[in-house]
């Protein structure tokens, strides 16, 4: 074998070894991703297992009657959910239906309307919203919100509604400005800036041909959002909702702060209540007796099961939506 024959074959060989690490790197880099995948898949796993078997004595005890039952008794060991999830529900679902149309209206003002020198001032201001950290936001309410509530909101709507069949039911309750109604006014606020972040940037993201063409064939700026914008991005805007609806679920301080905590279950928005996530956060620490940390633990559990049903449920729509495109 000649000098150039054996330059060649240790070119080759040289090659050969090279791309052999190549191939441990990307197995070594597969199995790092893998186990990743498989960490996180443990912690939720670890998560579920030490709920159950923490809720176990008192499922054994009360049985599914604890999830329509209405009594919460430290003294004599009796223990519901209901108050709770439906605090948590109440509250949850109000706070969406008042985030979503003033997101979607800040989200629309700063993609198509706001001028530039004001679009980062505003940006800015929406994630200093965000950062604000949630006991914060309960002080805000129970010292700025509750007292304007109690004096000047709902005597209104008390008088503009006394005669009216199922409102003055709804605007009822003391005049102390706590209740459901003032912590989802809370927690609206909160989810706000999440729910305004997604549909920007989603916004953002449209082909700007597409808006062209809508305004080129006479479309106003309402139009061009309504038949152009959002079909372009409403799978984006569905994920964005739940990720504010997933916020306002397991919220724990400013909901503490502002729903009364009082285990009730009324129709009055202005009335005490009580959440999942306030029960544990007033309780836990003090729950000496087993079976009543077993309840708070099984609250633990009946909200994470919420979580992941409201999880499902915005895939389903996402899907939907998707079949639909």
């Amino acid at each position: 074998m000649n000098s150039t024959e054996a330059g060649f074959v240790q070119g080759l060989e040289a090659q050969d070894d090279a791309l052999g690490k190549e191939k441990a790197r990307d197995v070594r880099f597969r199995w790092w991703v893998l186990g990743m995948a498989g960490l996180v898949l443990l912690v939720l796993g670890a998560i579920i297992t030490s709920l159950l078997i923490g809720s176990l004595p008192a499922f054994k005890a009360f049985g599914w009657h604890f999830l329509i039952s209405k009594a919460w008794d430290p003294v004599s060991n009796d223990y519901g959910a209901l108050p709770a999830i439906y605090g948590t529900l109440v509250t949850s679902g109000i706070a969406l239906l008042l985030a979503v149309p003033v997101s979607f209206f800040v989200a629309f003002f700063l993609t198509e309307l706001c001028p530039r020198r004001l679009r980062g001032l505003v940006n800015g201001i929406i994630e200093l919203l965000a950062g604000i950290p949630s006991i914060i936001y309960g002080m805000w309410g129970l010292f700025v919100l509750a007292p304007l509530l109690a004096e000047d909101v709902q005597p209104g709507l008390e008088r503009m509604f006394h005669h009216v069949p199922v409102l003055n039911k709804l605007f009822a309750g003391p005049p102390i400005g706590i209740g459901l109604l003032p912590s989802a006014l809370v927690l609206a606020v909160m989810i706000v800036p999440f729910i305004t972040s997604v549909m920007r940037e989603v916004f953002e993201v449209v082909p700007q041909n597409l808006k062209e063409a809508g305004y080129g064939i006479g479309g106003t700026t309402w139009e061009v959002m309504w038949d152009v914008v959002l079909p372009y991005t409403r799978v984006a805007i569905v994920g964005g909702i739940m990720l504010g609806l997933g916020r306002a679920l397991g919220e724990t301080m400013a909901v503490t702060f502002m729903i009364g905590n009082s285990n009730n279950v009324s129709p009055a928005l202005f009335d005490s209540g009580n959440s999942i996530a306030s029960v544990i956060a007033n309780e836990f620490a003090e729950a000496s007796d087993p079976l009543h940390a077993a309840a708070l633990t099984e609250l633990g559990l009946i909200l994470f099961v919420i979580t992941l049903i409201v999880l499902a449920i915005a895939r389903l729509l996402i899907l939907r939506v998707e079949r639909r495109s």
